[in-house]
């Protein structure tokens, strides 16, 4: 770490997603990060595991440097990994590769709190001919309070610069289609869950394994019927349904349940 900066709701963020019962990552899998400052991103280092993570493994990177390096076109893993060695030369300890997504999380989609995670049930139809499902019409009312009327699908992307600036472009469609989504779907890969708190951002993870496995024992019995564009819109909507949206948002991590 180079600056003093609360990172314990992060950190229990990191080892709820980790604990293994959830089956959302295993290993060194998945990576968090936090904004921290103006042009600071607190965010996982590469090989560190988020089960058993601690505010020491997580390192500072510059939100407006990396950012830079997704939009030149010119720029590449050469770049990227001569802005690595300076943090890793000054701390210690490298950022994961995914710290561009994160980065494009924050800066485009205004997140201040990001989660990436690989959960099997989400996993498992994102590894199938069936992933659109993901992105497609909700399927229940809680679905549309937490994640929203439409998440965002992204088919598989080199991880790094090239799906940073993959998930940059079709954030930009997105959000002129539907608004800016809460969760990114990634195919054959995983998801991103994109929050204003670590309290967030774990309901749209837990809610995004809810909706995977929900339509994965729909599909092994029939087709899929979803909410129909009224109805979701009525559920997106309507008062009382944005006041528990708000106050879900508000939430902290110790509030949702966690120690």
């Amino acid at each position: 770490m180079t600056a003093a900066h609360d990172l314990t709701e992060l950190v229990q963020l990191s080892r709820t997603l980790g604990e293994p019962w959830r089956r959302f990552v295993i290993l060194a899998e998945g990576n968090t990060s936090q904004r921290a400052a103006e042009d600071q991103l607190a965010v996982k280092a590469t090989g560190r595991s988020l089960r058993h993570a601690s505010a020491e493994d997580f390192v500072m990177v510059s939100l407006r440097r990396l950012s830079d390096i997704v939009d030149d076109s010119e720029a590449g893993d050469a770049e990227v990994a001569r802005y690595f060695d300076e943090v890793e030369n000054e701390l210690g300890i490298r950022p994961s590769v995914e710290a561009l997504l994160h980065v494009v999380c924050v800066v485009d989609a205004g997140a201040t709190t990001v989660a990436h995670t690989h959960p099997e049930s989400v996993n498992a139809l994102l590894c199938s001919d069936r992933a659109d499902v993901l992105a497609g019409p909700p399927i229940f009312p809680d679905q549309v309070v937490v994640i929203g009327r439409r998440a965002l699908l992204v088919p598989y992307t080199d991880p790094g610069v090239v799906l940073a600036r993959e998930v940059r472009a079709r954030l930009a469609e997105h959000t002129r289609q539907w608004g800016m989504p809460r969760v990114i779907y990634l195919g054959n890969h995983g998801m991103v869950a994109l929050g204003s708190s670590a309290g967030q951002v774990l309901q749209l993870t837990e809610m995004a394994d809810k909706v995977s496995r929900v339509l994965a024992a729909t599909l092994s019995v029939g087709s899929i019927v979803p909410m129909t564009d009224e109805s979701a819109e009525r559920i997106d909507t309507r008062e009382d349904e944005q006041i528990r949206r708000t106050a879900l948002a508000r939430v902290t991590f110790r509030q949702a349940g966690q120690e």
